[in-house]
C-alpha cells in the first residue's frame, strides 16, 4: 500500500517509551497502529535515558514491600507538581499508571525492579517516600529484537562491549572501593559481563532496555515502526485531525487515522530558535542529553491546529559539564562530600545534593551580570577525586587533557591560583571553603541543610562521618569544573486533559487529536517528583490516549 494510501485507526508520532506504550495500547485493544519515527533509529530519549519509571501503587512496589498509600502518593503529587497541574491529570497518572505497567509487562519481554532506596525527590514533604516509588528494567537480553537491534537508538553513555550498568549499580559503583557494597557491585558487574560476553548476549539495561523491550512488543503485536518518516504536519478536516502529513522514502504522503493521532515527538530541546523564543538565557542545544530529533515538530504542528502550549519555559534541567564528547549530566558528582558548587563571586548557592531540576532552577534565578551563576564551578580537592568516580573515570585515573584544554576543568596548587584561572573572586572563594570546612568537621550545612534529607543520602559516602555528604576541601591540588545547564529534555507542550485529548486556550477539545510524553506540558508542573517522572507520565498518558482512541469507535 503506498503511504499516501495508508489508513490506520492510529497513528503514533514519535517512537519513545510514550509513543510505544500507546501503539501497544491500541493493538490490544484491536486497533490497527502505526509509529512514524522520525530518525532511523527508533527509542528517542527513552533509549538514551537511565529508563526509571515513577507509577506508585504499582505491582512491583507491592510485590518489593514498598507500602504506598493512594492518599499518600496523592498528596505528594500536589505538594510537587503545585497548583498550576489540574487535580484530574495528576489523579489520572495515579488511577491508570499501575494498570499502564501491567499491560507493558502482559506485552512485552520487560520486567522491573524496584530501585532500592532511590528516595523520591522531596522525601519529608507531605506523602514522600524515603524508601522510593522508583522502578527500572531489570536486564534483557537485545538478541530478542534480531536485526532491529541495531536500530535501537544508542544509549547517552556508550559502556565498554558487553558492560551492563542498572541505576541500581551505579549508586554504589559511584564510591569506587570506599565501601564494600562498592566492591560487591562492582564484582557483580564483572560477573555480568563475563557471562554476556561468554554466551554472546547482548545485555542492556536501563533506557536500553525499555525501548528495545517495548519495540519487541511492537513486533509481537504487529505493529509497524516507520523509520526516517519525519511528521511535516497534521491533516485537519472539518476542525478535527485526521491523519499525519510526512515524508516517507523521500515522498510527501498522508498517513491518515480512524481513531486519532497521537503527538509523542518529544521536546525542543535541540531546536535554538524555540530555545531563545521560550526560554531564560542563556540557554544551549549543545547542553542537552536529549535525542537529536528533538526539535519540537509535533509541538508546532499542535499549535498550528490550534493548540494551546504550557510550561515551554522550563525543562528536566541538571547540572552538566560540557566535555568534548557532549555534555555530561552530573548525579552522583556533585552530591558526593568533598565538593562545593559556587559562582562567580565564589560562593554557594544551593545545596549541591538537592534534585538537580532545583540546581538549575537556583543557577537561573540568582544568575546577573554583575554575579554570574552561569556557568557555575564544581570545585573539589585532591582527596575527593582520589575516592570516587567521577564522570565515568576511576578515581585516581588523570581528567583527560583534552578536557583541560575545553577549558571544562582547571586545576591549580591553591584555592587562590584555582580562582584565577577561572575568573572566580579569590576572596569569596577562601571564604567559603573555609566556613564550608567547619561544616563538614560539625556534620551540618547550616547554610543548606546539604544532607539532611534521605534524598541527598543517596549519593553519598556512608563511611563519611558524621554527614555522608560533608567533607573538607584541604588536599590539593584543588580542581575546578565548568557546569552548565544541562537537561534531559524539555517538558513544555501542548496543553492536555486527563485523557491526553490535546486542548485549545478556551479549554476545548481539538478532536482526534492527542499528545504524551515531552511533546505534551507535564503533569509534574515545574518540579520533579522523582526518578522516572519523565518516562512514567509519558507512558500513562500514552496508554490512556489510546484508550480513549478504543472508545472512540
Amino acid at each position: 500500500m503506498a503511504a499516501d494510501e495508508a489508513g490506520f485507526d492510529v497513528v503514533v508520532v514519535g517512537s519513545g517509551a510514550a509513543g510505544m506504550t500507546a501503539a501497544l495500547a491500541a493493538a490490544r485493544s484491536g486497533l490497527r497502529a502505526v509509529v512514524l519515527e522520525k530518525a532511523e533509529y527508533f527509542g528517542g530519549s527513552t533509549a538514551r535515558s537511565g529508563g526509571g519509571i515513577w507509577a506508585p501503587g504499582n505491582e512491583v512496589l507491592r510485590k518489593a514491600g514498598v507500602r504506598d498509600a493512594p492518599d499518600q502518593a496523592s498528596a505528594y503529587l500536589a505538594h510537587v507538581a503545585g497548583p498550576g497541574v489540574q487535580e484530574k491529570l495528576r489523579a489520572a497518572l495515579l488511577a491508570h499508571g499501575p494498570e499502564m505497567l501491567e499491560m507493558v509487562r502482559a506485552s512485552t519481554p520487560v520486567e522491573f525492579a524496584w530501585v532500592p532506596g532511590y528516595a523520591d525527590y522531596y522525601p519529608e514533604a507531605p506523602g514522600g517516600l524515603a524508601a522510593g516509588r522508583s522502578i527500572e528494567p531489570r536486564p534483557l537480553d537485545g538478541r530478542l529484537l534480531g536485526p532491529e537491534l541495531a536500530r535501537l537508538n544508542p544509549p547517552y553513555l556508550p559502556a565498554p562491549e558487553g558492560v551492563a550498568i542498572t541505576q541500581a549499580d551505579y549508586r554504589w559503583l559511584s564510591l569506587g572501593t570506599r565501601h564494600p557494597r562498592a566492591v560487591l557491585t562492582a564484582g557483580r558487574v564483572f560477573a555480568r559481563t563475563a557471562r554476556t560476553r561468554l554466551l554472546r548476549r547482548r545485555t542492556l539495561t536501563m533506557g536500553q532496555a525499555l525501548a528495545a523491550g517495548l519495540r519487541a512488543g511492537l513486533a509481537r503485536s504487529g505493529v509497524p515502526v516507520w523509520l526516517g518518516t519525519p511528521m511535516t504536519g497534521l491533516q485537519v478536516d472539518g476542525g478535527r485531525v485526521t491523519g499525519v502529513q510526512a515524508t516517507r522514502d523521500g515522498t510527501p504522503a498522508v498517513v491518515r487515522a480512524r481513531r486519532g493521532v497521537l503527538i509523542a515527538s518529544g521536546g525542543f530541546e535541540r531546536n535554538e530558535a524555540m530555545r531563545r523564543r521560550y526560554q531564560r538565557q542563556p540557554v544551549g542545544t549543545e547542553w542537552t542529553t536529549g535525542s537529536a530529533g528533538n526539535t519540537g515538530d509535533g509541538i508546532a504542528a499542535g499549535e498550528a491546529a490550534g493548540a494551546a502550549l504550557d510550561l515551554m519555559d522550563d525543562a528536566w534541567w541538571g547540572p552538566a559539564i560540557p566535555l568534548t564528547g557532549g555534555p555530561y549530566f552530573c548525579l552522583a558528582e556533585r552530591s558526593l562530600p568533598g565538593c562545593i558548587l559556587v559562582n562567580a563571586a565564589g560562593q554557594r548557592f544551593v545545596n549541591e545534593s538537592a534534585p538537580y531540576v532545583d540546581a538549575v532552577h537556583a543557577m537561573y534565578d540568582a544568575h546577573s551580570p554583575g554575579n554570574p551563576h552561569i556557568p557555575a564551578w564544581l570545585v573539589f580537592d585532591q582527596r575527593y577525586r582520589n575516592s570516587y568516580v567521577f564522570a565515568g573515570l576511576p578515581p585516581r585515573k588523570p581528567l583527560p587533557r583534552r578536557w583541560y584544554r575545553a577549558g571544562a576543568v582547571f586545576r591549580a596548587p591553591s584555592l587562590a591560583e584555582l580562582a584565577g584561572q577561572i575568573g572566580v573572586d579569590a576572596g569569596g572563594l577562601a571564604k567559603t571553603v573555609t566556613r564550608f570546612n567547619e561544616f563538614a568537621e560539625a556534620g551540618q550545612d547550616e547554610d543548606f541543610r546539604r544532607g539532611d534529607s534521605a534524598y541527598d543520602r543517596y549519593y553519598s559516602d556512608p563511611r563519611c562521618r558524621p554527614n555522608p555528604n560533608l567533607a573538607p576541601l584541604a588536599r590539593p591540588p584543588f580542581y575546578a569544573v565548568r557546569i552548565v545547564p544541562g537537561d534531559l529534555g524539555t517538558k513544555g507542550g501542548l496543553r492536555t486533559d486527563e485523557r491526553a485529548r490535546v486542548l485549545r486556550a478556551d479549554g476545548s477539545v481539538i478532536e482526534g487529536l492527542y499528545a504524551a510524553g515531552n511533546a505534551s506540558a507535564s503533569v509534574m508542573g515545574h518540579s520533579y517528583a522523582g526518578a522516572g517522572a519523565t518516562i512514567g507520565p509519558a507512558m500513562t498518558f500514552g496508554y490512556l490516549a489510546a484508550l480513549d482512541m478504543a472508545r472512540a469507535g
